[in-house]
């Protein structure tokens, strides 16, 4: 239809009723028209945004879909890249037609949607907005293209939507998948392409629902001339759950699938062949016709077999000496405890410097994976053409360069034991869409692979930038986010510890072993504020241990700060100031206190006092 006047428009849609119109009678878009009019009672010439819902709405709505979305993502996000340029709004709704999860174009096309309120919390279910893609589908529960005029109310008219219904993993539906596009320019054919490759995307989609949800089944895909279907049976072959394309491939209902039905009775392949991550089996129906070629997968329990061994006796004192009695750590190392030795990934936050590589190790070694591999890469050390190929492995001949022999890379190499990914903001995005599925689905694909290796890792990631900012900002991928944030663990900036001197102690006798501290070398460290964190302290006290003298470190053996230009006199002597401030402040303004507790000697602190010019009650 070409673009009408609103009014023209109007009449148009209103002559349906009476089929005057100048459609055909029979179509889909003519027949949603006649709802909207007769059984809905919408008025096509009416204005203003669809219902949007607030904040705690849409979290309250999201609720029951949260395992939907999380397992849907990754392919939306692969959609929306690959239809960004082109102006779609991606998003997924729920079978209310309320959007909850939406990616929108580039700036110029993002802001017309952002204007007329197409993003997550909008609804557009038919019967609120008359026809439109996402409310039409979900009423119809078919894919469908509403191109432009063919919207109801003639407000969106500028507007052309591909949608296709999202059905769960027991064939019922779940949402849909919609892709908009503003786009004078994209004709109906253009469209009509992007609309086949989101239903492409959506099966896709269904599949890692059903999959998910029937993780510890074995699962058969089964051809179909409509589209592959997926079957999932337990160890005694009795069917538990069948996709919508199979239960109408082989006639398979609920009340058939709650019987506990024996898979034999529709379906025929030899098992003993079924026994890798995916095995391409020859299917047969049960009167013994031939079916074709389909797919076996076990159930992720049977993928798992990395043997688990106890964690060793006194696991957790390595971590209790790191947290020390900083009541921040005392407190993540209870909730590591608790969560035992579940597979729970964990996320390490702070500074570069404050040992995050050390506190993973901990962790392995209180695991009952530390007699396996503890795995470690620098995601931001690592050039960004190699990281693909570390990670994840290669075959043989896969690249040029590549080693004769191929490489198992450290996913795989982690297998039954820890994988450390440090500095995972850094990680580049195509390749966090490759780690969210191997976490999804557990299994690796290395470069040039035929088929999967599954792999069982507790995966710990480290990073000192924000990743929530960096996912809202579409610089990190959000569900990758989440999948890294089972529990996340703030790792303290030394300046900020509680037990800072504690600390500063301990490391002085690891690091100079056959030294002491002088009065004023301990001042100097107690005030420093170590932008470098422990590293530069652990530096900072080896050099001083070599050149002290008479076994005694002086403040002329600590070189600080020994990063990128020096700090300058003034700004260390604000950082003593303040710590001499507040030790008197804690001791009431006794001096011979305060300076018990800085570990000076009257004298010292009587001097200190009068340089930086503080004052005393005495």
């Amino acid at each position: 239809m070409a673009s009408l006047s609103a009014s023209n428009h109007v009449a148009r849609v209103l002559s349906v009723a009476n089929h005057v119109a100048d459609v055909d009678a029979s179509s889909r878009i003519a027949n949603s028209w006649r709802r909207c009019l007769i059984g809905h009672k919408l008025d096509p010439a009416r204005q203003g945004p669809p219902q949007t819902l607030t904040e705690a709405e849409i979290r309250h709505v999201a609720e029951p879909m949260e395992e939907t979305i999380r397992l849907a993502t990754p392919e939306l996000d692969d959609l929306a890249r690959v239809l960004r340029d082109a102006g779609y709004c991606v998003n997924l709704a729920d079978a209310n037609a309320t959007m909850l999860f939406s990616r929108l174009p580039g700036e110029a096309d993002a802001r017309m949607f952002l204007d007329w309120k197409i993003y997550t919390g909008s609804n557009f279910a038919e019967t609120f907005e008359g026809t439109n893609g996402l409310g039409t589908a979900l009423a119809e529960q078919k894919p469908i293209l509403v191109h432009r005029d063919e919207h109801f109310r003639a407000q969106w008219h500028m507007f052309s939507c591909a949608v296709a219904p999202l059905f769960d993993q027991a064939g019922r539906l779940a949402g849909a998948v919609n892709i908009t596009s503003c786009r004078e320019d994209l004709e109906r054919a253009a469209h009509q392409l992007a609309l086949a490759v989101t239903m492409e995307a959506t099966r896709r989609m269904e599949g890692a629902i059903f999959r998910g949800h029937f993780r510890n089944a074995w699962i058969a895909t089964v051809p179909g001339d409509g589209g592959s279907g997926l079957v999932a049976y337990d160890d005694d072959r009795r069917i538990v759950g069948a996709c919508r394309s199979a239960r109408a491939l082989l006639g398979l209902t609920d009340g058939l699938i709650a019987s506990g039905i024996d898979l034999s009775r529709y379906l025929k392949f030899d098992h003993h062949a079924a026994r890798g991550a995916d095995e391409i089996v020859e299917l047969r129906r049960a009167d013994g016709s031939p079916l074709g070629q389909g797919h076996v997968a076990p159930p992720l329990r049977a993928r798992s077999h990395a043997p688990r061994r106890d964690a060793p006796a006194g696991r957790f004192e390595a971590l209790h000496r790191l947290a020390g009695r900083d009541p921040g750590l005392v407190r993540s190392v209870k909730r590591l405890m608790s969560i035992g030795d579940h597979n729970l990934p964990v996320l390490l936050h702070g500074e570069t410097g404050v040992g995050k590589d050390v506190f993973a190790r901990a962790i392995h070694a209180a695991s009952n994976r530390a007699r396996n591999n503890y795995v470690a890469l620098n995601c931001a050390a690592m050039p960004e053409s190699l990281i693909d190929a570390e990670l994840f492995g290669y075959e043989a001949g896969a690249f040029t360069g590549a080693r004769r022999d191929g490489s198992k890379g450290l996913i795989v190499q982690a297998d039954g034991g820890t994988l450390f990914l440090d500095e995972i903001g850094d990680m580049p995005i195509a390749l966090q869409t490759r780690l969210l599925r191997v976490l999804e689905n557990r299994e690796v694909w290395p470069l040039g692979a035929l088929k999967p290796v599954p792999v069982d890792i507790r995966l710990i990631s480290a990073t000192h930038r924000d990743l929530g900012r960096m996912a809202e900002e579409g610089a990190f991928r959000a569900d990758l986010y989440f999948r890294l944030r089972g529990l996340e663990v703030k790792l303290p900036a030394l300046r900020e510890r509680a037990d800072r001197e504690d600390v500063i102690r301990q490391i002085a006798r690891e690091e100079a072993p056959d030294c002491r501290l002088s009065d004023e070398a301990w001042s100097l460290l107690a005030a420093y504020p170590y932008p470098g964190n422990m590293r530069q302290l652990r530096h900072v006290l080896r050099l001083a241990g070599c050149t002290a003298e008479n076994g005694v470190i002086t403040d002329a053996d600590l070189d600080l700060p020994p990063f990128g230009g020096r700090t300058t006199e003034p700004d260390l002597a604000a950082a003593e100031r303040a710590t001499i401030v507040e030790a008197l402040r804690k001791h009431g303004g006794r001096v011979t206190d305060a300076a018990r507790a800085l570990k000076l000697s009257r004298a010292t602190l009587y001097r200190k006092i009068k340089l930086l010019k503080i004052e005393t009650a005495q």
